[in-house]
């Protein structure tokens, strides 16, 4: 049975082809500016709010930040966890997720074992994805100990993300790591794409409006960025780039 927010994302995706998803690194930002950050987002029309890093944040501000974002926003709010230390109460959703091509025991099943009591607990819905790191990878890929899928590599990013669906994983994310010099490649997306049935998510060094519009229409289902949160033009940054995804769809 589908939770809300999955259902919510499935329907949005059928009803605009590809859809955009903000992540927000609550280490790098205040609890104002995540309020900011949320409100540009919506007048820019993402889909709803994701929220992680690749490294640790302290529990109280992560939930702070929670608290904050769905006080001042009326959208999902999913949490994208890089460790236990990511789960927060005060969330909607969790990406419940498996990184499949690291070599640590940990982050392909530990660090689920241990997180799914307090996912329980608290009552968070969770999204099962296979998580795949590609290209440079970033601190995503050093920290969970990836064998990164070299972009020249697409068919083997496509057997990772056929071997996530297989094992039961409803959504696959092609991970170039935060603030990548290149995006995931458009013939990886499609290479995947013509895999699974899953939707695809894609992120990682997504900057412009153009390249978001080639990943839309390589088969990307949701797009996701975050670095760009950052920038003093972040709202006209953001604004161009959901435009690009819109446009994929004409």
């Amino acid at each position: 049975m589908l939770g809300a927010v999955e259902k919510y994302l499935l329907e949005k995706i059928k009803a605009e082809g590809s859809i955009h998803i903000t992540l927000v690194d609550p280490e790098k930002i205040t609890v104002s500016d995540a309020s900011r950050l949320a409100e540009n987002s919506k007048s820019n029309g993402t889909a709803a709010i994701m929220i992680g890093g690749s490294t640790f944040v302290s529990q109280n501000h992560l939930d702070d930040v929670v608290k904050t974002i769905k006080s001042t926003v009326n959208l999902p709010t999913i949490l994208f966890p890089n460790n236990i230390t990511g789960i927060s109460s005060h969330a909607d959703a969790i990406w419940f997720m498996s990184l499949l091509n690291s070599v640590d025991p940990y982050f392909l099943i530990g660090a689920q074992i241990l997180g799914a009591p307090l996912v329980k607990k608290y009552g968070l819905e969770p999204i099962s994805m296979g998580y795949i790191i590609v290209g440079e990878g970033g601190t995503a890929g050093i920290v969970g100990k990836a064998i990164s899928v070299p972009y020249t590599k697409p068919e083997l990013a496509a057997a990772h993300a056929l071997a996530g669906q297989y094992l039961g994983m409803r959504f696959i994310y092609l991970e170039g790591g935060s603030g990548a010099a290149t995006p995931v490649p458009p013939e990886m997306i499609r290479a995947v794409k013509h895999y699974v049935d899953a939707p695809v998510i894609v992120g990682g060094g997504i900057r412009s409006k153009e390249q978001a519009l080639a990943a839309a229409s390589a088969g990307a289902d949701v797009i996701v960025t975050g670095n760009i949160t950052e920038a003093a033009d972040a709202k006209q940054r953001l604004s161009e780039i959901i435009a690009g995804i819109k446009s994929a769809r004409a």
